[in-house]
Order: C-alpha cells, then sequence, then structure tokens
C-alpha cells in the first residue's frame, strides 16, 4: 500500500515532470476505477474534460495524489493496497489491469495500474467530493503537529495504539507498513491499549513518526528515481520481515496477522501482552 513517505516522493518526481504539460490523449481501460465526477448528463465521457489541459500542480493529502489541471477540475488518486502510478515513455502494450492512460504532449505518458482493482481514480471539481477526503486528519509529518496537538488528539481516542496510527481521521497517511516501522522505533508493543501510554510513551511515539516518515522520504527520493510505480521497503526494519533477526537486539521478529493485515514487532524490544478484544 502506498503511504505518506512513498506518495511523498512521487509527488516531487512529477511536480518536476509534469506541470505544464498538455494532455493529448486519453485512454480509460477500466471504467469502475475511473469515476468521473464533473459529469452534468448520464453517460458524459471524460476525456473532453482532459484533452488540452495542462497540469498546473501536484498535490499529497493524506495517502491521496491530487494532480490539478489549469481547468477547475483535479485528478484525485487513491491507490489504496495495489494501486500504482506510472511516468514515462508509453509501453508497448496494455497490461492486464491497467486503468487509464493519459498521453502527454512531451510524449511520456501516466499510467495508472491496480492488480486489485481496489483504488480509484476519481476526477472531480472540489477534492472533497471524494470518498473520506473530507474527514482526514492532520498530516503525520506536519510540523504543525506539535507534541502538544499530538498529545491532545491522542487524548480522545481508544482502542489499540497500532489501530489509532493507522486511522486517517486521527492522523493522514500513516498505513501498516509505516505503523509498525513507528512503534518499533518508539518500543511500543502494536497491542497495546491507547489509554495505557504514559507521556513519555506518548513523547516516543511522536518523535518516531517524524523520524521514521522523514527518514523514509529521504531514502526514497534516493533510490526511487522516475520509476515511481516500484515500491520499496527492503531498508524496513520490522515490516514484512517476519523470523528475521531485529536489528536493535537480535531477536526474532513476530508477525501475528488479522483481518488479512499482518503485524510485525519484536517481542523483546516491545514487550507486551494481548488481550482479548
Amino acid at each position: 500500500m502506498p503511504e505518506l513517505p512513498d506518495l511523498e516522493v512521487i509527488r516531487h518526481v512529477l511536480a518536476g515532470r509534469v506541470v505544464g504539460v498538455p494532455i493529448v490523449s486519453v485512454e480509460i481501460l477500466r471504467p469502475l476505477i475511473v469515476r468521473n465526477l464533473l459529469a452534468t448528463e448520464t453517460g458524459e465521457e471524460l476525456a473532453p474534460h482532459l484533452i488540452g489541459r495542462s497540469f498546473s500542480g501536484v498535490q499529497r493529502r493524506g495517502k491521496f495524489l491530487l494532480l490539478f489541471l489549469d481547468s477547475d477540475a483535479v485528478l484525485v488518486i487513491h491507490p489504496m493496497l495495489a494501486g500504482r502510478l506510472r511516468y514515462g515513455r508509453p509501453l508497448a502494450r496494455h497490461r492486464s489491469r491497467d486503468a487509464l492512460v493519459l498521453g502527454l504532449v512531451d510524449g511520456q505518458e501516466l499510467r495508472y495500474h491496480d492488480a486489485r482493482d481496489m483504488g480509484k481514480v476519481y476526477v472531480v471539481h472540489d477534492p472533497e467530493e471524494v470518498p473520506t477526503f473530507a474527514s482526514l486528519g492532520p498530516e503525520a509529518n506536519d510540523a504543525a503537529l506539535t507534541l502538544e496537538v499530538f498529545r491532545e488528539r491522542l487524548r480522545a481516542r481508544r482502542g489499540e495504539i497500532k489501530g489509532v496510527l493507522v486511522d486517517q481521521t486521527f492522523v493522514a497517511g500513516i498505513g501498516n507498513a509505516y505503523a509498525d516501522e513507528i512503534l518499533w522505533r518508539a518500543r511500543l508493543y502494536p497491542f497495546r491499549r491507547r489509554s495505557s501510554l504514559a507521556p513519555d510513551d506518548v513523547a516516543a511515539l511522536h518523535h518516531a513518526m517524524q523520524t521514521v516518515l522523514d527518514e523514509a522520504i529521504q531514502t526514497l527520493s534516493a533510490r526511487l528515481g522516475d520509476q515511481i510505480d516500484v515500491e520499496v521497503r527492503d531498508f524496513l526494519s520490522v515490516h514484512g520481515k517476519g523470523g528475521s533477526l531485529c536489528p536493535r537486539c537480535g531477536s526474532a521478529i513476530s508477525e501475528v496477522k488479522r483481518q488479512g493485515s499482518a503485524t510485525h514487532f519484536c517481542r523483546t524490544c516491545q514487550p507486551g501482552v494481548m488481550v482479548a478484544r
């Protein structure tokens, strides 16, 4: 799942490549994935809203990518679990799960691909028309999210701390992978109740959130180049590494699966007892 660091690097790359570049062709290969919310009549086609328009800016909000056009339209991409956006020379042929292809006047293309058909591309006048967008909390890496603000927002939350971190209404941008990394860095048991956190625990969590996300952005920026459709996670400390050795203490990394989602942590560095829900 693309999370804040992945999408922040994609935003930066595209901002330097596509701003000011007109769209010359539009292919919608999977209409269920591409949602035209500009339509004023049933069946109104999307292509006339895009062809001839240039990109005027690229932004990120939580786990959404926003590509603004020099009209009143915005492409809002929500990759969900497996969505990927490719930028580069046109492919020789379409892949089975390509959903949208935008040809650009400079000979490059933007291509959205989703192996699981879970993500969506919305074309809207206002991003808040997109489901869940208006309810997003502050950006997890926003400098304005100080320890005091973070502590106050956290105070109102209930449940396990990992569940709080991935709740986009609490802070926006953190998913399963970086929640694991943040909690490992803060030495906090993922299934610990939020109400049990001491003030020092909250401070450690806030600091870990800022440093893990910042370091990941720097690492991905150095490694991805223009290959923004490639997911790089091998540098992470615990996520996806069940059975490997903890890089801090050398104990085996544990993996716990719940409802199709895996949590990775070190039982030595992050001690705790799982309680019944």
